[in-house]
């Protein structure tokens, strides 16, 4: 202790007192320590966690599997409403097009419609002989040509089965039970899917009715 300490009456400070506990067999529990404090402990390495990727850096197909691990409720929700999008969606194209169908066939009706008079013109032409020879000739099989390409045909020819939903009938002679056209005052026409775009215009000659047959009429496919 140095004189100035004395005179102050100052105490010097005490270094700390470490004990060191070399045995090998614990007092307190009885087993062998596995070291000694003696020995320097060897820290156990901390793994780190592995790193996280987000959603962004995550593939389309990852992040979905991970929906649908997390949430598994939410992702048959949401699977549910993409199945029903996509049937309304295929609903509405199927409408779509049978609008447009539709549209398309009114169309060729209406602009075959303005050609039949002309149609009937060539007919009594036909029936004179005028059609023989050029120019009538040419015309009217450049006319049949493009109202074939609209899918307009003609029917009513002598001979074929009364059908009321095909010919229109404005003479009737006989009394039998079987009807069939006798002459044609007028074609028929139809177009697209067998629709009729005019009925034909018929007398009817009824011939004996056939055996089984009664007075029924059958259905005449004349397109």
């Amino acid at each position: 202790m140095s004189s100035s300490e004395r005179r102050n009456g100052n105490k010097p400070p005490r270094e700390p007192i470490s004990i060191t506990d070399k045995r090998r067999v614990d007092p307190d529990t009885g087993r062998v320590r596995e070291h000694t404090p003696s020995q320097p402990v060897t820290p156990t390495p901390q793994r780190e966690p592995p790193p996280t990727t987000s959603d962004a850096e995550m593939h389309p197909g990852d992040r979905a599997d991970r929906a649908a691990r997390e949430h598994p409720d939410r992702v048959a929700e949401l699977t549910a409403d993409l199945q029903r999008v996509q049937a309304e969606y295929t609903n509405y194209r199927r409408r779509i097009e049978r609008d447009r169908h539709a549209a398309v066939e009114a169309a060729t009706a209406s602009v075959a419609a303005k050609f039949l008079g002309i149609l009937d013109d060539l007919d009594r032409a036909r029936e004179h002989g005028d059609l023989e020879t050029e120019p009538l000739r040419a015309i009217a099989a450049k006319l049949d040509a493009i109202l074939t390409g609209l899918g307009v045909a003609a029917f009513g020819e002598e001979g074929d089965r009364f059908d009321p939903t095909l010919h229109e009938a404005v003479q009737h002679e006989g009394a039998g039970g079987d009807p069939v056209v006798g002459r044609v005052l007028r074609r028929g026409y139809t177009f697209g899917d067998r629709k009729v775009l005019r009925t034909a215009t018929v007398a009817v000659v009824e011939g004996p009715a056939s055996p089984g047959n009664g007075t029924g009429t059958a259905p005449v496919d004349s397109a």
